[in-house]
């Protein structure tokens, strides 16, 4: 592959991450093409002959038959960012952030990280963005975009449930979480080792019975077991306690 700096890029792809990669280039002042699939082959080589680095920012599956596809992109730089695959003839450099409908400023997508595959020169490759880049290997890319995914899909989709059962159940405002969410993400980033709180941070036991009683056949039930499970020293001092959770054999640890 072409490893010039390159001087002008071409972004594939009209999805979020696409049209968020624009604005962001559009605020340092890149200069770049753009090609979606509503456009003519043409009309990508066209751009791709204008460009030295090509942006394939559309789905994972998508990527590998893109590039086998179109051999004319073969001579150019090509990047992608999936966070979870490699290929030989793409670098990856996964943006550790989520996109959303709205654009942001300036000052959030400088702060995005990238996480890049090994060897992979972030700041060669886009000499004009300051973000911070880091490194891994092949093999650990699938464990670092599941821990990605469980830190910030999963906490989303619990979320949006918690909201909506405290809606449909209880007649309560769906903003109402809201003030509590995001106090709990500035303390988490401020002291991500003691910003915990609530009974399974406390070993409440009486408290934690309670709550298993009542999400009994709620499709938040084992969710709720889980991160007993995932608390160790909770599930340990419940286990012996008064009020323990030994009458639960759900709960009974394997092994």
């Amino acid at each position: 592959m072409n490893r010039q700096v390159p001087n002008k890029y071409t972004i594939v792809g009209d999805g979020k991450v696409a049209r968020h990669m624009m604005c962001y280039f559009n605020l340092i002042g890149i200069a770049f093409n753009q090609w979606q699939r509503q456009q003519s082959l043409k009309q990508l080589q066209q751009s791709v002959a204008q460009s030295d680095l090509v942006l394939l920012l559309i789905s994972d599956d998508a990527i590998e038959q893109f590039i086998s596809r179109h051999q004319f992109l073969q001579d150019k730089t090509l990047v992608h960012f999936s966070g979870v695959l490699t290929f030989d003839k793409a670098f990856g450099c996964h943006p550790l952030m989520t996109f959303g409908q709205d654009l942001y400023d300036l000052e959030t997508y400088q702060s995005i990280p990238f996480v890049c595959d090994e060897a992979v020169d972030f700041l060669h490759l886009f000499p004009q963005l300051g973000n911070k880049s880091f490194s891994i290997s092949p093999q650990d890319k699938a464990y670092y975009h599941a821990m990605c995914v469980m830190a910030g899909n999963f906490s989303q989709m619990l979320m949006r449930e918690t909201t909506k059962q405290l809606t449909n159940q209880l007649n309560l405002p769906t903003e109402i979480l809201f003030p509590f969410l995001l106090q709990n993400t500035k303390n988490f980033i401020a002291n991500p080792e003691h910003s915990a709180t609530g009974p399974l941070q406390r070993g409440d036991c009486a408290t934690i019975n309670k709550h298993l009683h009542v999400l009994k056949g709620n499709v938040l039930e084992e969710i709720y077991q889980s991160f007993i499970e995932l608390n160790t020293m909770t599930f340990d001092n419940c286990i012996n306690a008064r009020h323990g959770l030994k009458s639960m054999p759900q709960l009974q640890r394997n092994g």
